[in-house]
């Protein structure tokens, strides 16, 4: 299975608001990048989009790194999500779990990759969450 590293980043320029997402792939050294914009959103949408799209743009089923600076992205992944599919996507509190859609299609995505997950600072001088941080910025003002 092949080996990629993803970097990925969600902005609102107000919450909610308009919005961007972007997204780096290493692929053993060919690195391309993506990025979003949507008007009316979240941070945490955005931060969901960036990641359903980087993993979308793999054309084969891959061992992903996942970088993200978002704790809410990666532990839903590593930790909530299970749960909540079994309690009929609804939190420990029985409440329904917020961006229902967005975490159904990264459970598909799941479903298709191996994921490693690594919780990156934002904004400490890591250059591919700076890059992807200021693509993501960048979208919020489309």
């Amino acid at each position: 299975m092949k080996k990629v590293t993803v970097y990925t980043d969600g902005a609102c320029s107000v919450n909610p608001g308009p919005g961007g997402w972007a997204y780096i792939v290493d692929d053993n050294g060919t690195r391309f990048e993506g990025h979003g914009h949507e008007p009316d959103t979240t941070n945490n949408q955005m931060e969901l989009m960036a990641l359903i799209q980087a993993l979308s743009s793999l054309d084969e089923p891959c061992e992903v790194d996942i970088y993200s600076d978002s704790k809410y992205v990666l532990q839903g992944l590593e930790k909530w999500m299970e749960n909540w599919k079994k309690n009929g996507w609804r939190t420990a509190a029985k409440k329904p779990v917020k961006n229902k859609e967005l975490w159904e299609a990264l459970d598909k995505l799941k479903g298709t990759h191996t994921l490693n997950y690594n919780w990156i600072k934002g904004h400490n001088g890591h250059p591919e969450n700076e890059r992807v941080d200021e693509l993501a910025t960048s979208r919020c003002h489309v």
